[in-house]
């Protein structure tokens, strides 16, 4: 029977999924794959890194709202956000400051830690070869 916890497992994970997702499709149709790559070298990280990241992103959040592999999932995105606070780190605490602040990605990035320990929670895609657990 489900409980409490296994329904903010629920919610948190169909945030972060559609969070993941949102921000991989704004990467391919309003910044484009070409405007992304170019950022991320401005940034300092190599190009073709803005392909594994938007696919990460759109992939990984499709899965998480499917609840698919959650905590596998979640554990695989914290470099995407630890990227993500390196890059807005030197724009000070607030993401309304120019260029972003850091505590969006670092907050995210909590979530995904929180996502990965407490499991899938309910109403989650499970395989019968692996069961994850329900959060207890």
């Amino acid at each position: 029977m489900p409980n409490n916890t296994d329904y903010a497992a629920l919610i948190l994970r169909i945030g972060l999924g559609a969070m993941f997702v949102a921000h991989g499709l704004l990467k391919v149709f309003v910044f484009t794959l070409p405007g992304t790559v170019g950022f991320f070298e401005q940034v300092g990280f190599p190009g073709w890194t803005a392909y594994v990241v938007t696919f990460a992103e759109i992939g990984g959040g499709i899965l998480l709202l499917a609840g698919v592999a959650v905590r596998a999932v979640s554990i695989a995105l914290i470099p995407v956000l630890l990227g993500a606070t390196f890059v807005h780190w030197g724009f000070g605490w607030v993401f309304s400051n120019p260029n972003g602040g850091w505590e969006y990605p670092v907050f995210l990035t909590l979530a995904a830690v929180v996502q990965a320990l407490l499991g899938p929670g309910v109403f989650a895609l499970r395989f019968p070869l692996r069961r994850e657990p329900v959060a207890a």
